[in-house]
Order: structure tokens, then C-alpha cells, then sequence
């Protein structure tokens, strides 16, 4: 039985070929922005790797297949269509089914390690809820990346989470972390969580040195580049303070619990930011891109 992976052309070349390929996920399209615009950055993110000369592959799932790359008419359907969100665990259901969904880090980073692809741009990392000691909420981002070597440049995890216990998960689970020309880990929003990084390297060559490395040793988890958005850029840290404490207290208020809690606070976020908070996520998908396109040109050129 053959595997149900559908490689664009433009993809599949060049791959073949060695030249850069950055992978992209489709959840930030189908549930982080709001339509029409969510189509409009979907271009936008692709164009920007395209600029450098990169490859953009956008993963998705349609029709019962696994994609790397899309074209602009499957742009659309991801951006239009009321699909679900997918990870790992949900890809053999949705294929069963010929269904289609928007793939999460997990299942993206998944899919694309499938294809051969090497460098993966997000948005924010999932990670360890706050209060994930009695409810054992965890996203599956982390145990994936303890299983497939590929490079992701994030800007850290969302502030909503427990940052100190993801870092710890993190090492437990031997997913290499990396600050890019920062010693701190970066809470997305905010440049600088507090938290300082045992690792830091200057460039994206530094980082293709050690992806390198890690082949040599045949270790199998992800390498992690924690990217910040220069301190112009974040969101003003005491308008994110108080809509946080805010956005924390209504779902307290409102008894919310497990999967409901994250979508909750980040739109509640949205509203008490006045959009604020959204706009910066746009410039950090940006800016994670650009950064994944010059690891992936580095990687390239070994």
C-alpha cells in the first residue's frame, strides 16, 4: 500500500535538485487569522520564501492526502473552508476518511519529515499548560519533535502556557533548543521570557552546523531555533500583562478546562489587545519565515 503523500512539483524538484525548501504549516491559516485576510498572508508567507529563493511547501491534508506544498486553489480551500485542525494522531482518521483538515506543528513537522523536508517555520511552539500537573495537558507538539529531526524556528511558546515546565519537557525529551542571537527564550508576544537558554548561536549557518552535527550522531529529535521578534516589534509587555492576568481570571471565571481553555484566551487576547495582539503574530510568522529560509539556504549550501 502505498503512502498517501502528494509532493507538489515545485517541491518535489527541489528536493531532488538540493536546493532550499522551508515547510509551512496550515493552521495558522485555517483557525489563527481571520478571513478574508488569513488568504492574503497565506500568499504572503509563501512569497516571502519565494523572494529569497526558497521553496515554500505548505502542509495540509485534502482529500485523503498528505500534501507538501500546495497550489493557490488549495490556498483558498485552507483558507475558506470550515476544516478541522489536525495533529498527529488525527491524520489516520482524516485519511481513513478522505478527509481533509489544517495540520498543526505536530502533524506538520510529521508530514514533512515524510517529504524530506528539513526546515519548518511556525508561528509559537505548543507546550505544557499551566496547570498541566493535575489536568496532564501537554501538546503533542513536544513528543513529536522527540521523534523527527527537523528544524523549526518558532518564537518560543505563547505566554498562555507554562513556559519553565515546556523547557523542561524539552530537554527531558532531548529536542535541542537554540536561541537565535538571544541567550533568552522568547514567550512569543514578548521578545524575552525571563527564561535563559543553555545554547544560543549567531546565524542561520551556525544553526545548519548543527544540524549537521546532529545527523552525524544519528540523534532523532528536533532541533528547536527560538527566534524572538526584535523589541520594537513585541506587543507593549504591560498592555500583554494585563489582558493575560485578564484573559486567565474570565477563564477561571468561566470554568473552562482542557482543549477549550487555549482557543478561548487567545481570542479574548485578540479583544483585549484591540487586535494589537494579532498584528504582532502576523510579524512574527514573518519573521520566522525569513529566518527558516536563511537556515534552509545555509543548509543547502553544505
Amino acid at each position: 500500500m502505498s503512502l498517501p503523500l502528494s509532493v507538489s512539483p515545485a517541491v518535489a524538484a527541489a528536493l531532488e535538485a538540493g536546493t532550499p525548501v522551508v515547510a509551512l504549516e496550515s493552521t495558522i491559516i485555517s483557525h489563527g487569522l481571520p478571513r478574508p485576510d488569513n488568504l492574503e498572508a497565506a500568499r504572503g508567507f509563501e512569497s516571502i520564501l519565494s523572494g529569497m529563493g526558497v521553496v515554500p511547501a505548505t502542509i495540509a491534508v485534502l482529500d485523503g492526502q498528505l500534501k507538501a506544498g500546495l497550489t493557490d486553489d488549495e490556498l483558498v480551500r485552507i483558507a475558506g473552508e470550515d476544516i478541522p485542525k489536525l495533529s498527529v494522531r488525527d491524520l489516520p482518521i482524516v485519511l481513513a476518511r478522505g478527509g481533509s483538515g489544517a495540520t498543526t506543528v505536530a502533524a506538520t513537522s510529521y508530514i514533512a519529515d515524510l517529504a524530506g523536508i528539513r526546515v519548518f517555520a511556525t508561528g509559537g511552539l505548543g507546550g505544557v499548560h499551566r496547570g498541566a500537573a493535575e489536568t496532564f495537558d501537554e501538546s503533542a507538539d513536544l513528543k513529536v519533535l522527540s521523534e523527527v529531526p527537523i528544524t523549526v524556528v518558532s518564537a518560543g511558546v505563547k505566554s498562555i502556557l507554562d513556559i519553565p515546565a515546556t523547557l523542561e519537557r524539552l530537554e527531558s525529551l532531548g529536542v535541542i533548543v537554540l536561541g537565535f542571537g538571544t541567550d533568552t527564550f522568547p514567550s512569543f508576544w514578548l521578545t524575552d521570557s525571563g527564561f535563559e537558554l543553555d545554547w544560543a548561536v549567531p546565524d542561520a549557518a551556525a544553526v545548519a552546523e548543527v544540524m549537521a552535527s546532529r545527523d552525524e550522531l544519528g540523534q532523532p529529535a528536533a532541533i528547536l531555533v527560538a527566534n524572538p521578534l526584535p523589541v520594537t516589534e513585541q506587543l507593549d509587555p504591560a498592555v500583554h500583562d494585563r489582558a493575560l492576568a485578564d484573559a486567565l481570571r474570565m477563564a477561571d471565571e468561566q470554568g473552562l478546562s482542557g482543549k477549550e481553555v487555549t482557543p478561548f484566551l487567545l481570542q479574548t487576547i485578540v479583544g483585549l489587545t484591540g487586535g494589537e495582539s494579532l498584528a504582532v503574530n502576523l510579524k512574527i510568522a514573518a519573521n520566522n519565515i525569513r529566518v527558516a529560509g536563511e537556515i534552509a539556504r545555509s543548509w543547502a549550501s553544505r
